[in-house]
């Protein structure tokens, strides 16, 4: 790779630096196999030369659909290194779905698990034209051999590396193109707040179609020389058991991944020794789970962040989680945050509540081909995040609210107007609306208000049924209840605070 002024950040430098220095080093374990980092370094180069002897051009998508696999990792090092922008898809979606995507995206390769190959095809039957697919495992194979002498192109600090998939309050789907310069950056602050050694052991538990998938922990620790245990489903006492048998020493999860370890069975009396730090994101965590984990000698960072923004921009300091409760902190080093009052267009001084606002090396430059809906999401350079926070005397923020609608289910965003979209096309539903409910596992679920068509019966559970067929099970609503009209305000939007208040005392 050429030097230049201008790839002093770039990702694929991180790998090449770490296995010229610790070539030995276990950077990858998965399911009792060991990748070092002089054969991630080595693979990543050799898949990096094949993509592009495939016919591949630097700022093409190669997307996937991939549980965490150490191949799928190799892959995103060799998109850095030929200039590729690494495009994972959500494996919890439907064929529909998942054919959408990759119409939006316009991948020019998909590289599948055998897990998940099946959805693959499914949703390029339904395309009228489809990006070749590939195997996953089998990649280097497929794609065939290819002389070393092969140049890599120069790839510069502002060069595409991620598209992740996010939907708006439409419920379209929209790619947001995170840079190298964006992962470099979100990282250095993500290592001066929560500090990664060269001998930990991670545990990776978060899918890799997230944005924290790669960047909160992974990416920074094969940064850093340390060793990363992927797991491709998360299941608590086979987590248990992973944290005593390797000594983890971190993990990243959303605050239902914690909850669920902390109600197992073996958790009093697994040993926990190892594990100095968790990481905790999609919501903040409630005091007595904070205290549960406390107890066992385990400090606890919470922060908010957002895909757009890398995904990185308030942290909440260990020491602060019981002070603070309820506070995702302050802001992350390189990272400017502000409170917007909509209403007087101003930005508010001191304490205060108002819509967040970011500004940084780490803020995303667009989304992918959509120019009206990166207009839209900046204010004068600004990153309009959507989200309502409220900021105290001393400079610690707490999330209030969601100016937009989304909600959060098991760390999963879930955009109520694409559940609408969804119960409203069902052959006997005339109307439909979907709020969130607290839930005691999952944050938050759906609650959906239908209103039936005229001269017919609805049946809510073959609606139900209707649903799982159409939606990842987590945007699947919790409950559905059907009532003669969705109430309305004055103007003749919907009242969703009235149907709020109606899933409240319904739950």
């Amino acid at each position: 790779m050429s030097e230049s002024a201008e790839n002093l950040h770039v990702v694929g430098r991180w790998i090449e630096d770490r296995a010229r220095q610790t070539p030995r080093r276990s950077a990858i374990e998965f399911n009792g196999r060991t990748t070092t980092y002089g054969e991630l370094d080595a693979t990543s180069s050799e898949l990096a030369r094949a993509l592009l002897h495939y016919g591949l051009s630097p700022g093409d998508r190669v997307a996937t659909l991939t549980e965490n696999r150490p191949e799928h990792v190799a892959l995103l090092f060799a998109c850095a290194k030929a200039g590729l922008i690494l495009t994972p898809l959500n494996w919890r979606l439907t064929a529909p779905e998942i054919a959408a995507q990759l119409h939006t995206f316009e991948p020019v390769l998909v590289c599948a698990s055998p897990t998940h190959r099946p959805q693959v095809d499914q949703a390029r039957a339904l395309m009228a034209s489809a990006p070749p697919v590939l195997d996953l495992e089998t990649l280097a194979i497929e794609l065939g051999p290819v002389a070393e002498e092969l140049q890599l192109p120069l790839v510069v600090d502002e060069d595409g590396l991620l598209i992740i998939a996010t939907s708006g309050t439409t419920g379209t789907p929209k790619g947001v193109v995170l840079t190298h310069a964006n992962c470099f950056w979100t990282n250095v602050g993500f290592d001066l707040a929560a500090p990664m050694r060269g001998d930990d052991v991670v545990l990776q538990v978060l899918p890799q179609f997230h944005v924290g998938g790669w960047n909160v922990q992974p990416l920074l620790a094969w940064w850093k020389g340390a060793t990363v245990v992927l797991e491709s489903s998360f299941e608590p006492e086979r987590v248990l058991d992973i944290i005593e048998r390797r000594g983890i020493t971190t993990m990243m999860g959303v605050p239902a991944t914690y909850l669920m370890l902390a109600q197992h069975p073996r958790f009093e009396e697994a040993n926990l020794t190892s594990l100095r730090l968790v990481l905790v994101g999609g919501a903040s965590m409630p005091l007595p789970l904070i205290e549960v984990w406390q107890a066992r000698g385990v400090e606890v960072v919470q922060g908010y962040g957002l895909t757009e923004a890398s995904p990185n921009v308030l942290c909440l300091a260990p020491e602060d989680a019981t002070s603070h409760l309820g506070s995702v902190g302050k802001p992350y080093s390189y990272v400017e945050v502000a409170l917007h009052d909509n209403l007087t267009d101003t930005f508010i001084i001191g304490e205060g509540r108002g819509e967040i606002y970011v500004k940084g090396p780490n803020v995303f430059p667009k989304y992918w081909n959509n120019p009206a809906a990166t207009a839209a999401a900046f204010d004068d350079g600004w990153l309009r995040t959507g989200d309502v926070a409220e900021r105290d005397d001393a400079g610690y923020y707490q999330i209030c609210g969601r100016a937009k609608e989304m909600f959060i289910s098991g760390g999963e965003n879930v955009y109520p107007a694409e559940v609408e979209q969804v119960l409203a096309a069902y052959v006997d539903v005339d109307d439909a609306a979907v709020v969130a409910t607290v839930h005691p596992r999952w944050g938050e679920t759906g609650f959906a208000f239908v209103v039936a068509k005229r001269d017919t019966t609805l049946d809510a559970e073959k609606l139900m049924e209707h649903c799982r067929s159409s939606l990842a099970p987590y945007k699947v609503p919790n409950q559905i209840r059907v009532i003669e009209e969705l109430p309305r305000t004055s103007v003749g939007k919907i009242d969703k605070i009235r149907l709020a208040l109606l899933a409240q005392n319904h739950s």
